[in-house]
């Protein structure tokens, strides 16, 4: 008896893996893009990829969530675009609940049934729609159609329960194999003694961040910077000195570490560096213009930086391990730059590590960074970071949305280089949206600007007439792509700037 009920066990469990691929139908929005919006054509072609469309119905490709747009006329809320969402993330409301915008002049909504988002929740009332009524057409099908599908699951278990016994025996016998593959290194940390602060004369402030201060000081006969952080910033020092203290690190676009340690009397943690000459990539766009060669040479090593960080080595005549790492906060601020002309990556209090010998990925990390997600300097925020879309288990994600920021940053210092101007005017610097959005810009009016109108900062027209124009905007486009699996990776951009390096000398 015992081994009948296994064995029908097995079998029902066979037809929900034969049969549950047709029951999962594919979640059906409501489509419609406003002719009347400026940027309408964008909005047409970056949803419309999201499913196929026929009529005012969308068939959803890549998600299981219905989005829909409204901008409030006369107290009234309407439609600027209905449609599947374009990027998968979690959407637990069935109803499409009002999330207001730009002082309640404008909402999104998200939801997960199918045409959800022909029915707004907006106030306390539910608002009707002309769309409604197909919702319970399309879910009177549903119902028929999962019917007839029980009905055939159920006809053939007597042909397939024997079968599946079979593939549920192997399965069993192989499965105890499917997870010792581990990478074949060495997790050898480079270890670095502890200074004690009396060591350190420490000079002026040279720089403030979110939550840490940096002086200028000496340290054995050498200038160094002295980062500083509170007390109550623990986790942000043991990233960034956990990451500054992996194997193969060493880099010449990654600042030099030279060690760390914790003042005895306000318990407070410091990290010293190498010093950086020019200070941070803001303060040295802020005070000068570049020639055209300068500025290939701040872009090539900010992007040999970002490269090597992503890049995953292994030694093998030492077995050391080097494992990807997302910077997450990469902005002008925490990019600095030598005497020499080149840009060093530092600030790495909210990085990821990627992937380790003993994980294939750095679980425990995540926990420590989820705070960070929102601690990256708002104006590099990529489109999916900024709409709330954050899966902290792939870790092409992390790195794609330094590619966005790396993108912005090559726009900062391209526009002030003089060499790209008429007359050698190059505007003042500013930070990416700046021009766009003022110096106060805000999430909500962020999420708009990028997310929903797709808007990118301004490249200014007469750089078509140049004869790398044309070069320098795919560049910037194939890093801020608002699709994160259509954009550059850090190497190729490396080789992309290389290439203009050889092909445009002025």
């Amino acid at each position: 008896m015992l081994v009948e009920r296994w064995r029908l066990i097995l079998a029902l469990e066979c037809i929900m893996c034969i049969y549950s691929k047709p029951l999962q139908q594919k979640r059906r929005c409501f489509f419609q893009i406003t002719e009347s919006t400026e940027h309408n054509y964008r909005q047409n072609k970056k949803y419309t990829a999201a499913g196929s469309v026929s009529g005012s119905v969308q068939v959803c490709e890549t998600t299981d969530c219905c989005v829909g747009y409204y901008w409030i006329i006369n107290g009234t809320p309407k439609a600027d675009v209905l449609a599947c969402d374009r990027i998968e993330k979690s959407c637990p409301d069935e109803t499409c609940k009002a999330q207001p915008r730009i002082n309640n002049q404008f909402f999104t909504c998200m939801c997960s049934t199918d045409l959800c988002n022909g029915n707004i929740t907006w106030g306390k009332e539910q608002t009707s729609n002309p769309y409604s009524y197909f919702s319970v057409v399309f879910m009177k099908m549903a119902v028929i159609v999962v019917g007839i599908l029980l009905f055939m699951c159920f006809c053939i278990v007597a042909a397939q329960w024997r079968s599946c016994l079979k593939k549920k025996k192997k399965n069993l016998q192989s499965s105890s194999h499917d997870y010792l593959v581990q990478p074949s290194c060495s997790c050898q940390r480079t270890k670095t003694s502890e200074i004690d602060i009396s060591q350190i004369e420490l000079q002026q402030i040279v720089g403030r961040g979110h939550f840490a201060t940096v002086f200028q000081g000496t340290y054995q006969g050498s200038v160094v910077a002295v980062k500083f952080l509170p007390a109550g910033y623990e986790h942000n020092f043991n990233t960034e000195k956990e990451i500054y203290e992996l194997p193969l690190l060493k880099h010449t676009s990654i600042m030099n570490f030279l060690g760390a340690g914790r003042k005895p009397d306000d318990k407070s943690w410091f990290i010293v560096l190498q010093f950086a000459e020019y200070g941070s990539l803001h303060s040295f766009l802020s005070k000068q213009t570049t020639s055209w060669m300068f500025s290939l040479k701040l872009c090539q090593s900010l992007s040999q930086g970002l490269s090597y960080l992503h890049s995953d080595l292994l030694s093998h005549g030492t077995d050391l391990h080097k494992p990807p790492v997302a910077h997450r906060d990469l902005s002008s601020s925490n990019v600095l730059v030598r005497a020499g002309g080149t840009c060093a990556l530092s600030d790495f209090g909210c990085s990821t590590i990627l992937r380790s010998c003993s994980e294939p990925y750095r679980r425990h990390n995540q926990n420590k960074n989820m705070k960070c997600i929102q601690l990256g300097t708002l104006h590099y925020m990529a489109p999916e970071i900024l709409e709330g879309f954050v899966n902290l288990n792939e870790s092409m994600f992390l790195m794609q949305g330094d590619v966005y920021a790396l993108g912005l940053l090559l726009w900062e210092i391209w526009m002030r280089c003089s060499d790209l101007f008429e007359g050698g005017a190059a505007p003042q610097h500013l930070l990416p949206y700046e021009l766009e959005l003022g110096s106060n810009l805000t999430l909500e009016s962020l999420i708009l600007h990028v997310s929903y109108m797709d808007k990118r900062p301004y490249i200014p027209e007469h750089w078509e007439l140049l004869p790398q124009g044309a070069a320098l905007r795919e560049l910037l486009e194939d890093c801020w792509d608002s699709d994160s699996e259509a954009r550059l990776t850090a190497h190729s951009i490396m080789e992309r700037i290389t290439s203009l390096q050889s092909s445009y000398s002025l």
